[in-house]
């Protein structure tokens, strides 16, 4: 049997179409890796639904209530923490539940979202199940960062890889969403494979954090800050961050109301610690976001003075490109590059935001101009 949602990755195909009982023989643990938006997560439900579905009296049921996520054997594991997969997210869900028989199938799943993000903790708690895990259980960790999967993690499971989307592919799909063809084409090349980020930047309130990195860029370019331009990415991130912790925080609200007293003070205090790192991880995402398409534009400024217009990402903006270009020093902008990966590493750890990017929009203009 073929599992649905596989036929432009043929490596996942031929690992999970072996894999399909009954005639497939299942591993105890898979490393589903590719590029957010690829499909990972449709595949790891479709491929749960096949293994909690065999031998039920009921197999479709089976299957449509593992898609709805509500069949009691498939655990659905998010990372609660702002950057990282916490030991409290795999301990008592994973670890102790991988040991407990299913409820009503032949099998337990459990998924595991963004393993990259594992801290050594968790990791360390996770190690046995994975090495010696009950005869039932199967365990499918996905990532968007291989290389950033502890080598104790990865080197237990079996890896099944995810190809990116082509930028025409991206293109293609956003057009289905309505979004005009060079908005759609520039969208696709700015993603870099990455579906879920195209969609982010074609709609909602991508154009506007679009438009707001390009102006960071621009005013480094010319060495202008007289708008303060940071200001207008710290107030994207936190009205997004804002936006994320609403939508906890109503979920948290809307769950209380069904559980007893005592329950749900807990419920509603360990939900208000939950919205605020949602808060953070929704901000922080932004602001990297933002200043990966800085630094992409100042990339594309450089293919513009390089001649090579046909490996500009922001395909919409040329003329702004050409005009950015005039004059400009080619190795400049190449360190200019780097000075904004810099940057983008240390926010991940530190939390100076409005002070960093203002840093880092002074250190672009002194290497711009120099």
């Amino acid at each position: 049997m073929s599992l649905p949602g596989l036929e432009r990755h043929p490596h996942a195909r031929a690992v999970l179409d072996a894999a399909v009982p009954p005639a497939g023989e299942p591993s105890h643990a898979y490393l589903f890796h590719g590029p957010a938006g690829a499909g990972k997560s449709a595949a790891a439900r479709a491929f749960a639904a096949e293994l909690l579905a065999e031998g039920s009296p009921d197999p479709q049921r089976t299957r449509e209530r593992v898609l709805r996520g509500s069949h009691p054997d498939l655990t659905w594991v998010v990372p609660s923490g702002a950057h990282e997969l916490r030991k409290e997210d795999v301990e008592g869900p994973v670890v102790s539940a991988a040991s407990r028989t299913p409820f009503e199938a032949a099998r337990r799943v459990f998924v595991i979202e963004r393993v990259d993000t594992m801290n050594d903790r968790a990791a360390n708690s996770m190690l046995k199940t994975l090495e010696e895990p009950a005869a039932f259980a199967h365990l499918v960790l996905l990532t968007d960062r291989p290389s950033d999967v502890l080598p104790t993690i990865a080197s237990r499971c079996l890896p099944v890889r995810f190809d990116a989307p082509s930028a025409d592919e991206l293109a293609e799909r956003l057009g289905r969403h309505g979004v005009p063809p060079d908005s759609a084409r520039a969208c696709g090349r700015l993603a870099l494979g990455d579906a879920t980020r195209a969609l982010a930047l074609a709609l909602g309130d991508g154009p506007a954090l679009r438009g707001a990195a390009e102006d960071y860029a621009r005013a480094a370019l010319r060495d202008d800050f007289s708008k303060r331009p940071w200001t207008a990415l710290l107030q994207r991130a936190r009205a997004l961050g804002e936006a994320a912790q609403k939508t906890v925080e109503e979920r948290v609200a809307a769950d209380a109301d069904y559980l007893p007293q005592r329950e749900r003070r807990k419920a509603e205090r360990d939900g208000g610690v939950e919205a605020k790192r949602a808060h953070r991880r929704a901000s922080r995402g932004a602001l990297d976001e933002a200043l990966r398409l800085s630094g992409l534009w100042l990339r594309d400024v450089a293919c513009v003075l390089d001649g090579a217009e046909d490996l500009v990402h922001a395909t919409d903006r040329l003329p702004a490109l050409r005009e950015d270009a005039e004059g400009r020093n080619v190795h400049r902008l190449r360190a200019a590059v780097a000075l904004v990966d810099e940057t983008r590493a240390t926010l991940a750890v530190n939390v100076g935001e409005e002070l960093q990017l203002e840093a880092l929009a002074y250190r672009l203009a002194r290497e711009l101009s120099s």
